[in-house]
């Protein structure tokens, strides 16, 4: 054999193998003059490891790259990693605990050297997964949202805003994360439905033989209340706005007050106003000029104010003394079961306390504006489309962007306090003091504060490429000038608001162009059941132990087919069998055309005879097959692709091209016949692998290795697949007739495979195949009667004008009209055919009446979950296909 490719597909010798090759090679940089393509990779964190969705986006991403540099563009897919503030420091705190060290047992400077320490040894672990996933991203300009040039652009950026009077500092309310001690955006919220309790309280109004009832969730809160509020037009307590309350426990006399926050409908009407402890009661305070009384601290104990039978409880035991109290009062109206919306931190899991914290804002109303209008327009595109409605409906009512953490590990907020307490905003210590007019020696503090971790992936597109804010340093920036803006952005809809709209709105502010043109956006990737991914559920799919298992191109192939829109992923194991499965059937295709070349390898002369039916078919499907997956990738439509490839691989090259080229190619006699079609079927191969590379590079690159010296001539070659041209599709290749013409001698061919799966009739059986078709269509089968006699198994074929009775026999007829008979007699026993045919289109009637019963019963579509509905779907049409097919093959016998 002139190849050396074992009998076995092996892929993880052949993924350790190419990867190097590719990265060492540089074939991942930027090549050439041809029209910019760029994709900034969504920064994983850097504490983080591969997870399914990466795996599908990183997929989706190198298919669009690989594509697009083998179209000649010159690519770059930038990588990245985010310095992850809040995880980050959950890290190295939770390695110095297990020390005995806490981080304040520690400089500022001292735990920021132990988190670089951590990153330099084991900040790298996804970065080394991404090479197993074989993403053709550009190493060599790998960048870290605090490395000093991204750094300078955010300080850059903040100071420039702060200048503008974007960002300003203030009290206002904020998620607080008691655990992780630090403020937290609305994004950082997770809503999560919890079973409480809804507790009325009596509030007695002074002077009045009556009280006023009140409803919450939070009784520990009531230690912080200054108010009762009811709606000004709320008839059951009109006659007291402008009385006062006892606060029961605390003894406080508070104002009954009326405003139209009110919901007249929730609870009793009356709610107890807590303006230090939630957001709309912050507002409402600052309506009314209450005061602002804060009875929980930042680690979720009470505070002083709370009261001395209170203070340095936890917030939640303080809640059961409240009520105890309450209820020996007579305060305690009754208590019932409720289940709400509580916001958790994402990071922590711990239940967010709203807390009014002096913090740093950035007023992003009218930054917002702009990235509306570019959406709009259509400088920046969501696919699908549906998602446009999603972001805008965020950033028409988008609210002033909480921008500080009180963390340690991040970038540091650029503002310095002098002495005397004066403020500068400024790009370094320097300029800070020059803004004082203070001397070198002069002590200044920097703000202890750094900035939200998306602050600075805000600027990921065109921080990356080395911004600088100066227009004529940025003006001469070849990669600033040539990748920005940038083509795609490939994200989950789960960012849509922390990341891809904040991007938009600072390139459009900074740069004045949209950050990409372009945005997809994805689905989750779900367990087999539909159910989302999660380590308390044990239902996480780790991607490298599926790579172990099915192959990295397997897996690959099964996700990226899996993708429909933004719908949701099932990710079914039986899938990525199947891509392994595929990817079996290509290696062996492989094998039997690389068996069938000379040795040793030289370009093949290329065909000078006029090539047969079945090599005219194969030109024109493979230029189709071309055209179909080129309009799918351009409009993202990337099941449609795989589909094609598939479809075209598995059937039209391996099941029938090479069969159909088989005694041909496989001749004892090197004849020119035989030369010509080796050199037809290997360069058939070339061209499938060159589409197919994107989808599947390991198993690609090893097969067009080899295939590819039959082809390509001395010195043309290019070194590597990732680098040869994509295949293009030219109209005047289509040949209608040949694919009409092959079309109905496969059609024939597989009626009489199916009659004789049917008939469960041996590979041995003899079976004579009988037609009548129109002249021209008899001319054409007769001519492959050669091919149908192997492919169908069939002792002979016989042409009649109209079929003759032929005594028992199975019939059908083709879609072009071909009126088929096979003479059964001798083969099959017609009496216990027809009684089994006859018993098993009775189970299936049986089944599918029980199913259509369940089905058809009212309401059961609109009751029963969308996955059992669609489920029950799939088992009726499965049922309808398999009884007409058995009462098709029962006419069969007339």
């Amino acid at each position: 054999m002139p190849h050396d490719l074992p009998k076995a597909y092996e892929p993880k010798h052949i993924e350790q193998k190419w990867y190097p090759f590719w990265e060492q090679g540089g074939y991942f940089q930027p090549q050439g003059t041809g029209q910019p393509f760029c994709i900034v990779i969504p920064p994983p964190n850097v504490t983080g490891s591969l997870h399914m969705g990466h795996a599908l986006q990183h997929a989706l991403m190198d298919v669009l790259t690989r594509w697009r540099r083998m179209q000649g563009r010159c690519t770059l897919w930038l990588p990245g990693t985010d310095h992850a503030g809040i995880a980050t420091q959950m890290v190295v705190e939770k390695q110095l605990a297990a020390e005995g060290i806490k981080r304040t047992d520690l400089t500022r400077a001292e735990f920021e050297a132990r988190v670089w320490a951590w990153k330099a040894e084991s900040g790298g672990t996804i970065q080394r997964q991404m090479r197993l996933e074989g993403v053709s991203v550009d190493w060599s300009r790998e960048r870290f949202t605090l490395d000093e040039g991204l750094s300078q652009a955010v300080r850059e950026v903040f100071v420039r805003l702060y200048e503008e009077g974007r960002i300003y500092r203030g009290a206002y309310m904020v998620n607080w994360s008691p655990k992780l001690q630090t403020a937290v955006s609305d994004l950082e919220v997770e809503m999560k439905e919890v079973r409480g309790k809804l507790y009325h309280l009596a509030y007695p109004v002074i002077g009045r033989e009556e009280t006023i009832i009140v409803a919450t969730t939070r009784p520990e809160t009531m230690l912080g209340d200054t108010a009762v509020a009811v709606h000004p037009a709320d008839d059951r307590y009109r006659h007291l706005i402008g009385q006062r309350v006892r606060l029961p426990i605390v003894s406080r006399d508070i104002p009954i007050i009326a405003d139209e926050a009110v919901e007249i409908s929730f609870g009793t009407g009356a709610v107890k106003v807590t303006p230090a402890h939630d957001p709309n009661d912050f507002e409402l305070g600052k309506r009314h000029g209450l005061e602002f009384i804060v009875v929980i601290g930042k680690d979720g104990t009470m505070t002083e104010a709370a009261g001395a039978g209170f203070a340095g409880l936890d917030r939640f035991k303080a809640r059961e003394k409240v009520i105890q109290q309450l209820a020996e009062l007579g305060a305690l109206v009754k208590v019932e079961d409720y289940t709400h919306n509580v916001g958790h931190c994402q990071r922590s899991g711990v239940p967010i306390e709203p807390l009014v914290s002096e913090q740093w804002f950035l007023d992003v109303k009218p930054l917002a504006e702009k990235a509306i209008v570019a959406v709009r327009e259509g400088r920046t595109r969501f696919i699908p489309s549906s998602w446009e409605k999603v972001y805008f409906d965020w950033m028409e009512n988008i609210r002033p962007w909480c921008i500080s953490r009180q963390l340690w590990w991040g970038h540091r907020i650029p503002a310095w306090y002098a002495p005397d307490g004066r403020l500068a905003v400024a790009r370094s210590e320097a300029e800070a003091r020059h803004q004082l007019g203070l001397p070198d020696d002069a002590p200044l503090t920097q703000d202890e504060d750094v900035l939200d971790t998306w602050f600075s992936s805000a600027l990921w597109a065109f921080s990356t490429f080395g911004w600088t804010g100066d227009p004529a340093r940025d003006a001469a920036n070849p990669d600033l000038q040539r990748f920005t803006p940038t083509d795609v952005l490939v994200t989950g809809f789960d960012i849509i608001f922390f990341w891809v709209a904040r991007m938009m709105m600072m390139s459009l502010h900074f740069t004045g162009d949209v950050p990409f043109r372009c945005v997809f956006v994805t689905g989750l990737v779900r367990d087999a059941q539909g159910q989302k991914m999660s380590k308390t559920k044990g239902n996480v799919v780790d991607p490298l132990e599926v790579f172990e298992k099915y192959g990295t191109d397997a897996v690959r192939f099964s996700l990226v087919s899996a993708v429909t829109g933004a719908n949701d992923i099932k990710l079914q194991e039986s899938k990525m069998e199947a891509a392994r499965n595929f990817a079996n059937k290509i290696w062996n295709a492989a094998r039997f055309t690389l068996g069938n070349l000379p040795d040793p390898a030289a370009p093949l002369p290329r065909p000078e005879d006029k090539p047969g039916l079945a090599d005219r078919w194969m030109q024109s499907r493979l230029t189709r097959v071309t055209a179909e997956v080129t309009e799918a990738l351009e409009n993202f439509r990337f099941h449609d692709a795989t589909l094609t490839l598939y479809k075209f691989f598995w059937n039209d090259f391996c099941d029938w091209y090479i069969e159909l080229v088989k005694p041909v190619v496989s001749a004892a006699e090197d004849t020119p016949e035989r030369t010509a079609a080796r050199a037809r079927l290997a360069a058939t191969l070339e061209h499938a692998l060159r589409l197919l590379h994107p989808f599947m590079p390991f198993i690609t690159e090893e097969l067009w290795q080899q295939v590819s010296r039959y082809v390509w001539a001395d010195g043309e070659r290019p070194s590597s697949l990732c680098m040869a041209p994509y295949p293009q599709a030219a109209v005047a290749d289509l040949d209608l007739e040949a694919e009409r013409q092959m079309e109905a001698v496969i059609n024939l061919i597989s009626r009489v495979r199916n009659i004789r799966a049917e008939m469960n009739l041996p590979p041995s059986a003899q079976v004579e195949v009988h037609f009548a078709a129109d002249a021209s269509l008899s001319q054409l089968l007769l001519e492959q009667k050669p091919a149908i006699l192997r492919l169908a198994r069939a002792t002979a074929v016989v042409a009649h004008d109209e079929l003759p009775d032929l005594g028992f026999c199975a019939r059908s007829v083709t879609p072009e009209g071909v009126r088929l008979a096979l003479p059964l007699a001798g083969l099959v026993d017609a009496q216990a055919e027809r009684a089994r045919l006859e018993k098993e289109i009775a189970k299936h009637e049986k089944a599918l009446h029980q199913l259509l019963e369940v089905v058809n019963r009212p309401g059961f579509a609109e009751r029963a979950a969308p996955e059992v509905v669609a489920e029950k779907q799939e088992q009726r049409l499965a049922l309808e296909n398999q009884l007409a097919a058995l009462r098709e093959t029962l006419a069969t016998f007339g």
